[in-house]
C-alpha cells in the first residue's frame, strides 16, 4: 500500500477526532476523540518509519502508546470521580470552580 493511503487515512482519523472534540459535549466522547487524534498521529509515524525503513518511528510510537495508556487510566479515573460527585459527564454542566 502506498504511503499516501496511510496519510489520507491518518488525516481522516485526525479530522474525525477534531470534530468529536469540537462538536460533542460528553467528556468521555471528547476523551475518546483525543485518543483517536493521538492514534492518527501514531499511524503517521509508523507509515513514515515503514516508508523510510527506519525503526525510530516505531519505537517512538511505542513510547507514545505507553504514555497514552497512563493517560487513559488517569483520565478515566478523573471522569469517574467527577461523575460520582456531580452525577453528569456533560462539559456544559460541569463548572469545576463551583465545587
Amino acid at each position: 500500500m502506498p504511503l499516501s493511503h496511510y496519510l489520507i487515512l491518518s488525516a481522516i482519523m485526525f479530522a474525525i477526532g477534531v470534530a468529536g472534540v469540537l462538536l460533542r459535549r460528553n467528556a468521555i466522547v471528547i476523551f475518546m476523540s483525543i485518543e483517536l487524534m493521538l492514534n492518527a498521529v501514531n499511524l503517521t509515524f509508523v507509515a513514515f518509519a515503514a516508508q523510510l525503513n527506519n525503526i525510530e518511528g516505531q519505537i517512538f510510537v511505542f513510547f507514545v502508546m505507553v504514555v497514552a495508556a497512563a493517560e487513559v487510566g488517569i483520565g478515566l479515573a478523573l471522569i469517574v470521580a467527577i461523575f460520582r460527585v456531580r452525577e453528569t459527564v456533560f462539559v456544559d454542566e460541569l463548572n469545576l470552580m463551583k465545587w
